[in-house]
């Protein structure tokens, strides 16, 4: 049986009774690094009365993955095995995509614990009132793939949540800025730790301010969706449009993401 466990993305204190319960059964542990998952064992073992498993330890990740899965794959059915990432939620962005796929393939039981992410604790936070958002993880660091999703993410209409290092950070300001200074964004620095940070502006604003700071620490960028020009044109003309209320409220319910309902009884109201 395989468990995909989160880790708490910063403070500690964030691990769950049941992943602890979980990591004191393991029998193997498949890591994305084995020192971290150490360490944050011998941390949790020493705060939380947790005790410390007697497992083996070993690496799974982009580049051993396929070996990985030559060398344990028969233990993912005989052993309690848990896979973890560094810090958050296995699976989304990281190397455990590939385990899932293969327990699907084989027909291996396995099973995914809720926990910590740094996607939906950063866009809770941005207040951003769209509940629809698309998640880029990290930008290719450069060349045109670089520019051309980025363009993607400013274009794509939908709230943007994106990883950024910190020595990148001011890089993707500058860049966003030079193609859309007014442009909306949420930035959190070190979620969850003793320096979390959240900044809310224009790019070109945050960039000013990042510029006389400190960009040390983990970050995650979201991106204000772009508003579609040929959508509020459309949308106003129907507005003035001389037409029967339950034809009008229809449109209207197409442009925008109200009831027809709702439309109608305020376009009778009016």
């Amino acid at each position: 049986m395989l468990t995909f466990i989160p880790t708490p993305i910063g403070n500690p204190q964030d691990i769950t009774i049941r992943a602890l319960r979980e990591f004191e059964k393991a029998e193997l542990f498949l890591c994305e690094d084995t020192r971290q998952t150490k360490h944050l064992l011998s941390l949790l073992a020493e705060r939380f009365d947790m005790d410390y498993p007697d497992a083996k330890f070993v690496s799974f990740n982009e580049h051993n993955g396929a070996q990985r899965l030559e060398e344990y794959g028969s233990e993912l059915i005989q052993k309690r095995v848990v896979y973890v990432s560094d810090a958050g939620m296995p699976v989304i962005s990281d190397p455990g995509q590939r385990l899932v796929a293969y327990c699907q393939e084989q027909n291996i039981d396995y099973d995914v614990l809720p926990g910590a992410s740094a996607v939906t604790t950063a866009y809770a936070a941005s207040g951003f009132e769209e509940g629809k958002f698309l998640f880029y993880a990290f930008l290719p660091h450069k060349g045109k793939e670089r520019s051309s999703a980025l363009q993607e993410a400013l274009e794509n209409g939908y709230n943007t949540v994106l990883y950024e290092a910190p020595h990148r950070l001011l890089r993707l300001l500058e860049e966003i800025t030079a193609v859309d200074c007014e442009r909306e964004l949420f930035l959190a620095k070190e979620l969850t730790k003793r320096y979390q940070r959240y900044y809310r502006g224009s790019a070109a604003s945050l960039l000013e301010i990042l510029q006389e700071g400190t960009v040390k620490g983990e970050w995650v960028v979201v991106i204000r969706g772009k508003k579609s020009e040929a959508k509020s044109l459309a949308f106003s003309e129907v507005m003035t449009l001389d037409m029967p209320p339950k034809i009008k409220a229809k449109l209207l319910a197409q442009l925008s993401e109200r009831s027809v309902k709702s439309w109608y009884e305020e376009l009778v109201g009016k």
